[in-house]
């Protein structure tokens, strides 16, 4: 049983693995928290961007340039 404890403790390929795994983990949460600040000022953006779409008056526009 000790020969096992010793070989385990000297074993690493796993840690690499548990590396990766945080690693994923804070990027994937780094992306979340962007998302979820970006987030209001993007639905007011869009909110603003259809207004004043809708705004615009193209039909006569385009019956004026027809000559």
């Amino acid at each position: 049983m000790i020969k096992f404890i010793k070989k385990f403790r000297k074993e690493d390929e796993g840690a690499v693995t548990v590396d990766w795994v945080v690693l994923t983990a804070a990027v994937v949460g780094l992306g979340v928290a962007g998302v979820t600040a970006v987030q209001g000022g993007v639905d007011t953006l869009a909110d603003n961007i259809s207004t004043g779409v809708a705004a615009q008056d193209v039909g006569n526009a385009a019956q004026g340039s027809g000559g």
